[in-house]
């Protein structure tokens, strides 16, 4: 075979000028294109923005994202599980699902077989509706597998210890990771976040997800000690983590 024939068999890939790609700690690309965007590609990715066009999902493609943004429209077909979706028009074709906390768009389409999860409008509708069900919350494990039909597993139940002034609790603990996990999740959809600290708390906010608590231990005052100037939501966050170490038990 020709080494024509044999570079016909593939296809080729154009990356347009202006076009932006980062790939942070974790492996997460961050893709940023002034045109349209189509992935064909299953992926975890950190931002995807088409600053001009549209983007579109494929089918049988699964997308994970922290922040989505489309000059134009937002085309799914397959399944998006994403923080932050901001798109003039948002649409779920047949058979497509989207698991979206925050949706900011001018239309939403959805044909009859799509599944949209999720779809508030904004940050103050999220935390009032969490708000309102916080004992439920409460009893959801740190990590479910969404395709799952099996019973939830109890928690684990943890020794309690105590310090001054502070009674520890699994309970109590449990609610400052949430709370941390939640802060920075929307912290890190701010479209005015620098890259250098979104990939420093990134790393904090993927060891909440594992639940990997030394790791979490060893990076968090660090990762938070290089924002120059950090937001309110900020400055909770790392209290969050403080009082979740200081209740933790010996």
């Amino acid at each position: 075979m020709s080494a024509a024939a044999d570079q016909a068999n593939f296809p080729t890939m154009i990356i347009p000028r202006g076009t932006e790609i980062r790939v942070n700690n974790q492996g997460q690309l961050s893709i940023r294109t002034p045109g349209n965007l189509v992935i064909q590609n299953s992926g975890n990715y950190s931002e995807i923005e088409s600053t001009n066009g549209s983007i579109r999902i494929e089918e049988n493609i699964t997308v994970e994202a922290v922040s989505i943004r489309a000059g134009q429209a937002c085309f799914i077909q397959g399944t998006l599980t994403a923080w932050k979706v901001h798109a003039k028009r948002i649409t779920l074709e047949d058979k497509a699902k989207a698991f979206i906390m925050l949706q900011e768009s001018e239309q939403l389409e959805l044909a009859r077989g799509a599944r949209l999860v999720g779809n508030f409008a904004n940050e103050k509708e999220l935390y009032l509706m969490m708000g309102k069900f916080t004992p439920q919350l409460k009893e959801l494990p740190g990590g479910v597998d969404l395709g799952s039909t099996h019973t939830l597993p109890e928690p684990p139940r943890v020794s309690t210890a105590s310090i001054p002034g502070t009674v520890a609790t699994p309970q109590a603990s449990a609610d400052h990771l949430r709370t941390a996990q939640t802060l920075l999740e929307r912290e890190l959809a701010r479209p005015d976040l620098s890259p250098q600290d979104g990939e420093s708390l990134r790393e904090v906010l993927y060891a909440i997800r594992e639940h990997n608590i030394a790791r979490i231990g060893s990076i968090y005052r660090a990762a938070f000690a290089e924002i120059r100037t950090p937001s309110d939501a900020l400055r909770a966050a790392y209290e969050s983590l403080d009082r979740f170490f200081a209740t933790r038990p010996a």
